[in-house]
């Protein structure tokens, strides 16, 4: 596959008992497949991959594999035993796609960056979405590492870009020299992630939202960036809710606020406080078109 377009990163639908809820998982890709969303992300943090047993993770990418045009999977781990594991698990069970942080728990130097996603994707012929979020993994990539991992690992094939430094997406380009596809991964920064020339988006928000979300990146694509401005000022108080610590309780809330979903997350995320809840209210009355 290519990375490209909106990438919805689905929840983990749970039921009441916090068993996995995998009908519902299908009726909420079935939702946005409906709205034009053709890739999928599952697995990732806002499908509670840690929270997830190995069967489970099985459970849950077949299930969306099943339910969605194309998966990328999540294969993030502290190790690289588990992430390589992750990785032949993803391809035994038909996803399209790999994507993957620096080692979790430990504080990686360049080399060790290079060598690990060597290794991951070296297990299997999908293409691999390197991905960087210096919060999730207490690494930063810089570019000059990005573009060194993209031209040493030959499955590695985009970067979900999630340093919140919109600078990062036009330095990885030029670093890369577009032999990569770059993501935005974080939502408030859509629009400024495109202008510097991303190619895709993979989103929190859309899950809620995915034909607002699809609109965006079309405006923007079209360089008509005054609309742009305009629907993205209506969608950020739904976008910075994809920055919060508890964005999966938050977007959960989301899905069930227009029908979709979301349930209830396991521990150790409790359930939100009314403040919280307002603010996902408010998010969704102004940013889901009725």
């Amino acid at each position: 596959m290519e990375f490209g377009g909106v990438i919805p990163a689905v929840t983990t639908p749970f039921t009441d008992e916090l068993d996995l809820d995998l009908s519902s998982l299908t009726s909420n890709i079935e939702r946005l497949r409906t709205a034009g969303i053709e890739t999928v992300c599952a697995c990732g943090t806002m499908g509670e991959a840690s929270a997830l047993s190995f069967d489970e993770r099985d459970s849950v990418i077949s299930t969306a594999v099943s339910a969605a045009e194309a998966v990328v999977v999540g294969i993030s781990s502290p190790t690289t035993a588990t992430s390589v594991a992750f990785a032949r698990q993803a391809a035994e069970l038909g996803a399209h796609g790999v994507m993957c942080l620096p080692p979790t728990t430990y504080t990686c130097d360049d080399d060790e960056a290079v060598a690990f996603f060597h290794q991951v994707g070296a297990v299997t012929a999908l293409p691999l979405m390197i991905y960087n979020n210096p919060a999730a993994a207490r690494v930063d990539m810089s570019a000059q590492l990005i573009a060194r991992i993209c031209a040493e690992v030959p499955s590695a094939a985009a970067v979900k870009e999630c340093s919140e430094d919109a600078r990062r997406i036009a330095a990885v380009i030029e670093a890369a020299d577009d032999r990569i596809a770059v993501l935005v991964g974080g939502d408030d920064w859509a629009l400024e992630g495109y202008a510097a020339g991303a190619v895709g988006w993979v989103s929190g928000v859309a899950n809620v939202a995915p034909s607002e979300c699809i609109q965006l990146e079309s405006l923007c694509f079209e360089g008509r960036l005054e609309e742009a401005r305009v629907l993205n000022r209506r969608l950020l108080p739904l976008s910075r809710l994809d920055m919060h610590p508890k964005l999966v309780q938050l977007f959960k809330l989301a899905e069930d606020r227009v029908g979709m979903r979301g349930g209830p997350p396991r521990p150790p995320r409790l359930p939100l406080n009314e403040e919280e809840i307002a603010m996902v209210d408010a998010a969704v009355a102004v940013g889901v078109a009725v």
